[in-house]
């Protein structure tokens, strides 16, 4: 699915099953409560902190999709094409940072906190 195909399928789906887009305000408040949720799967998962027996329905994949979800809201209602905006911004990314990664020293040492991803939990 591209981008676009999710902002029209995210687009029909709230004026089919949510009736209407919530407030952009109420948005960008549900957008930091999904990140929130996010931030704690991650803190639990990765960081020091362990699940408290509430936290068990807490999935990562579904907290991103949740994020995604209200993020895709907010894009359709202001008018944003999330495909250009994310296509825009790669080059723009490309061009500042063409040589400022590649030529710092920091990111050619191992990096002792960067857990296995296909082995969550595990460090490298």
């Amino acid at each position: 699915m591209t981008l676009a195909e999710l902002q029209q399928t995210v687009d029909q789906w709230i004026k089919t099953i949510g009736v209407r887009y919530f407030s952009e305000l109420t948005n960008i408040a549900v957008l930091m409560e999904e990140v929130g949720e996010l931030a704690r799967v991650f803190a639990r998962t990765y960081g020091d902190q362990s699940f408290k027996k509430s936290d068990h329905a807490y999935n990562l994949s579904d907290e991103m999709a949740d994020v995604l979800f209200v993020l895709v809201c907010l894009a359709n209602q202001t008018g944003v094409d999330l495909q250009a905006a994310m296509r825009a911004n790669l080059e723009k990314k490309t061009r500042r940072d063409i040589s400022r990664h590649r030529d710092n020293p920091k990111l050619h040492q191992p990096n002792k906190d960067q857990v296995d991803s296909s082995n969550p939990g595990e460090l490298q």
